[in-house]
């Protein structure tokens, strides 16, 4: 029998592992990730702003041009307001909240998601000043990179540049179309008006950039350097699904039949998502079509397209008969050396999005190398997000400010440079970098759920603010992480986990990847069901531990009294059960006299080594 000190030891131990064991908290990073949407602003900030180390600054944006171009959204780290990329994540916020706007409720942050949104969309009205007119930019890369500064101090030249039927931009204007579209979604439960206005400027953008094609960067060439477009054919094909899902305009539809061949969206195979590439976000959202019934007559071409979209998924999940998404040894999507995250942020959004699809039509994805269920596309999702927030070898969270690991030394002007609430002088241009750039110290400034670049191809990442691949943040990277995460945050108890990485005990750091674990054994009629989780890891000397938590289900009709059950191959502690007479056999606690139909109870076990087998006893 223990005494008092022995129980006193004993429960400190387990208040040590259920603390030193605590999940991923993805209600955290939701609200870390619309934090980073208002350190973007540019423009005057509303009294909601909670970002306090921001000012108000680009107060004469499109003055010399006689056009309002007041607010939207700085890119990066600089002070630019490039379209294209403000556009995409515009359409990715939006794209989240359509599909989990109830995650977004629950966790009561729908409204700043539709602030975000509208921040955006407010911009793009004024930028969409003449149904052919739409101004792409504001700022340019080059000056503005010469200077290290504020953007409350800004004195680099805030030139503007326009899109018109002259000078043509389908890529910018397709996707700020697809972007107002996917926003009137959002909105329309909340404020129709607004969403009807949003509908009037998606239309008339896609005619424009339908009707006057051509590369944007063609007609805004200081883009060139740093948003180089690949195309606007799969933006074209973009916007017009958008408005089909907008509007339920079946010529929107026919749009995407019609041109399926000629614009690539049938023909092209690909394993990226991006601002740039559209083209397996056209295929998955088509894809739905297809799952939904709705595709009539053009349900043979529409099937095309979702064979696309398989091939997308398939390639991110290693099924795809070797012509895979490469990963990183630690298991990040890894396609592009400069800024890479954001491209695994955006991947795994989609497949999060499409697992959602196939798993309500009860489908599978038919890959070349084996048929991958829709919960496996969802657990390698979640293995992008876990990795973004720590779960990599260096145990590093890539969400600024998100955990007690991240980077300190971001890329970031506005959060490198005290905040002008504290430092009321000037800080110039050259100063900029001569005092702040240039420190060794940390930034004064935490830009909460900024996205960094993140590691390279071996999972390597070095934490300076002159390695601006790695740690400059961007909105097109923590965009698609919104809805993602609210994803992650809705899945109920039945999902299992894997083991959380850990530092090694008196060993350099090291890294379990993640593994599901093996449901335990149920004797056929149970009334009962099992969830086995990992959910901590850690090693002493050369044994690796964990923590399992067991989850049991009452999945029948009547309540279950006296529940025992027997665990093979336990070995070490367990809490929550208590031992019976009988070697293996447990029960429940006293105070648990009874598990209703629907309700669930848990006990924790640690031990090295394969998990123990758990299965009914006896119950009544």
């Amino acid at each position: 029998m223990m005494n008092s000190r022995q129980v006193f030891t004993a429960f400190i131990l387990v208040l040590t592992i259920i603390n030193a064991s605590s999940a991923l908290d993805y209600s955290e990073a939701v609200d870390k990730s619309l934090l980073f949407f208002e350190a973007q602003r540019s423009g005057k900030l509303p009294v909601t702003q909670r970002v306090k180390w921001r000012g108000d600054s680009g107060l004469y944006d499109g003055y010399q041009q006689n056009v309002n171009l007041v607010g939207g959204y700085y890119d990066a780290g600089d002070h630019v307001k490039f379209g294209l990329p403000m556009a995409y994540s515009v359409t990715m916020l939006s794209w989240g909240a359509i599909e989990y706007g109830r995650s977004m409720t629950d966790l009561n942050q729908m409204g700043h998601v539709l602030s975000a949104i509208k921040w955006g969309t407010d911009y793009f009205i004024k930028a969409h000043s003449q149904p052919n007119v739409l101004w792409g930019q504001v700022g340019d890369g080059d000056s503005d990179h010469y200077c290290w500064e504020r953007p409350e101090d800004m004195t680099t030249p805030r030139t503007a540049y326009k899109l018109d039927i002259e000078h043509p931009g389908s890529d910018l204007a397709g996707e700020t179309a697809a972007a107002m579209a996917a926003a009137a979604i959002a909105f329309r439960p909340y404020n129709s008006s607004y969403s009807d206005l949003l509908l009037v400027h998606a239309k008339q953008l896609f005619w424009f950039a339908d009707r006057f094609r051509g590369l944007f960067t063609d007609s805004i060439p200081s883009a060139k350097e740093f948003y180089t477009s690949s195309g606007y054919l799969d933006e074209l094909l973009w916007a017009a699904t958008w408005l089909f899902r907008a509007t339920k305009d079946g010529s929107y539809l026919k749009y995407v039949v019609d041109n399926a061949a000629s614009m690539g969206g049938t023909g092209w195979a690909v394993k990226e998502f991006s601002w740039d590439n559209k083209y397996a976000g056209v295929q998955i959202l088509l894809s739905k079509v297809v799952i939904d019934g709705d595709g009539g007559a053009y349900t043979a071409t529409l099937k095309q397209y979702q064979a696309k979209a398989d091939y997308f998924a398939c390639a991110c999940h290693q099924k795809n008969a070797g012509y895979n998404a490469p990963l990183t040894p630690g298991g990040l999507l890894y396609l592009h050396e400069w800024n890479n995250m954001q491209y695994a942020a955006s991947a795994a959004f989609l497949l999060a999005v499409y697992s959602d699809y196939l798993s309500a039509a009860k489908s599978v994805l038919n890959c070349p190398d084996a048929n991958v269920q829709p919960q496996e596309l969802l657990d390698f999702a979640k293995s992008q997000a876990d990795y973004i927030l720590g779960k990599n070898p260096k145990l590093m969270s890539y969400m600024v400010g998100y955990g007690q690991n991240y980077p300190i030394h971001v890329h970031h002007r506005g959060a490198s440079i005290a905040s002008i609430s504290v430092l009321h002088s000037v800080v110039g241009c050259v100063q900029g970098f001569d005092a702040w750039y240039r420190r060794p110290e940390a930034n004064p400034n935490t830009v909460h759920g900024g996205l960094v670049g993140g590691p390279d191809k071996n999972d390597n990442f070095e934490d300076d603010r002159s390695n601006y691949e790695q740690t400059e943040p961007t909105l097109s990277g923590t965009a698609p992480l919104v809805g993602l995460f609210c994803k992650l945050h809705s899945i109920n108890s039945q999902y299992v986990a894997g083991p959380t990485p850990t530092q090694t005990k008196g060993q350099p750091n090291s890294y379990l990847p993640p593994k599901l674990a093996a449901k335990p054994y149920e004797k056929p009629g149970s009334p009962v069901e099992f969830f086995h989780t990992i959910t901590d890891s850690w090693t002493i000397g050369r044994i690796a531990y964990y923590r399992h938590k067991v989850t049991i289900k009452n999945q029948s009709e009547k309540p279950i009294t006296s529940l025992k059950l027997e665990i093979e191959n336990l070995s070490g502690a367990i809490w929550g059960l208590s031992p019976t007479q009988n070697k293996n056999i447990y029960e429940l606690p006293k105070w648990i006299k009874v598990i209703e139909p629907g309700s669930e109870c848990s006990f924790v076990y640690v031990q090295g080594g394969p998990q123990a087998m758990v299965s009914v006893q006896s119950y009544h």
